[in-house]
């Protein structure tokens, strides 16, 4: 593998209450040689005190001591492993509907989610929303592991009837499509190595999934996209410091500065410290432009004939987080990439008001345009938060969505 770049695979997990899903994650950890000998025997010493013969590998990822003592999921638990061909970053989410937020900040980034069903109980109302949520967050790739096949015999026929159910509520919620896989997560069936109890199934076991699912390319070719985070001044010349949120910028590239308008040629790049001809998004760099422009953060340097849309008018699909609710006319600020308006909620879909875990809808008007892009072309900079102006506690997650009038 010398000289070989190792991609990462960002993943979320997402299952009702006691469908097995920390099981999987740790049975995931576990039998990929991901786990140190101290905090397996951390593990197996935590299992013989609650009287368990064997280790309960739930425990790898429920570290919280409540979840411990209820037996369930209540945070996003973030778990970074490797194998020889992938690195990761798992994010493993909790179950319950009031934790519904939690979902969404562990999906959030993710290029693929395992959406878990319990074989015995098959396509629940979580199973829906997590669906749902899934295709809000524009996921890329979706698994729906059905698991504990063992407690239903490792029957075929118990594996389509989930897999026909769930593939009606996909199309409903808008999921470009899934994959499919039978696993047991206590005796590890097809979870990192394929299962000889299954000959019926010809697919991969749910490691090989993960390991060879294309990432990252969507990203590296949508519009060019770089907010700046921060203006060096080095004598006469400055430096356009910050991460590119989408695209790729070349040297000699005609650009445009947004909300401004005005336009420049890049003349250099610098990656790690070191000049360049190229950056793919999602490197750091620092842009250099040929003019001498009012350029400050917040701002949005792009390239090329498809632009953002500069609005101030602002409608999105949203999930609130905050406990406190959300309610028209409040006056709150919007955070987009590097930059913060100040804004009122006009309209949340015809509803009063939204409370904690609630998915709606918002309309918003800014007091200064911002440069968005619709959601499904770009989770970055079709995203934005809400925050209350008054303690800077982020209140809704946004995801634009520009309808035709």
């Amino acid at each position: 593998m010398a000289g070989t770049a190792i991609d990462t695979l960002r993943f979320a997990t997402a299952g009702s209450v006691d469908d097995g899903k920390s099981t999987l994650v740790g049975r995931l950890l576990h039998d990929s040689k991901s786990v140190l000998t101290d905090q397996l025997e951390a593990v197996e010493h935590a299992s013989r005190s609650r009287g368990q013969q064997a280790p309960d590998l739930a425990l790898l990822t429920d570290g919280l001591r409540a979840e411990r003592e209820q037996g369930i999921t209540i945070d996003v638990a973030y778990r970074y492993f490797a194998t020889p061909r992938r690195r990761f970053i798992l994010a493993d989410t909790p179950g319950h509907v009031q934790y519904t937020r939690n979902m969404v900040t562990g999906a959030s980034t993710a290029e693929l989610a395992i959406i878990l069903v319990d074989a015995r109980n098959g396509v629940v109302e979580q199973t829906r929303r997590h669906a749902a949520v899934a295709a809000l967050l524009r996921v890329p790739h979706i698994v729906l592991a059905v698991n504990k096949m063992d407690l239903v015999g490792y029957e075929e026929t118990e594996f389509d009837r989930i897999v026909q159910d769930f593939a009606g509520h996909a199309a409903e919620s808008g999921l470009p499509g899934f994959t499919p896989i039978p696993v047991s997560a206590l005796v590890g069936d097809n979870v990192v190595d394929r299962s000889t109890r299954m000959d019926w199934y010809a697919g991969p076991a749910l490691l090989e999934h993960l390991e060879t699912i294309p990432v990252g390319s969507g990203v590296a070719r949508a519009p060019a996209r770089f907010p700046v985070q921060y203006v060096i001044r080095h004598d006469e010349v400055r430096y356009y410091a910050g991460q590119l949120a989408s695209g790729s910028l070349r040297v000699g590239d005609r650009v445009t500065v947004q909300p401004s308008g005005e336009t420049s040629t890049i003349t250099g790049i610098d990656v790690l410290g070191e000049e360049a001809d190229i950056a793919y998004a999602p490197q750091s760099v620092t842009v250099r432009l040929a003019d001498q422009r009012d350029v400050s953060r917040g701002d949005m340097i792009t390239a090329g004939a498809d632009g953002p849309a500069l609005a101030q008018d602002v409608s999105a699909n949203v999930c609130h987080l905050a406990d406190r609710p959300l309610r028209v006319g409040d006056r709150v600020l919007v955070r987009h990439t590097t930059r913060t308006v100040k804004a009122i909620v006009k309209d949340l879909g015809g509803a009063p008001e939204l409370a904690a875990n609630d998915l709606g809808h918002v309309r918003l008007r800014t007091a200064e345009p911002l440069a968005l892009d619709d959601y499904a072309v770009s989770r970055r900079t079709g995203a934005f938060l809400l925050v209350d102006p008054a303690d800077g506690a982020t209140l809704t997650a946004g995801m634009v969505e520009f309808r035709s009038k």
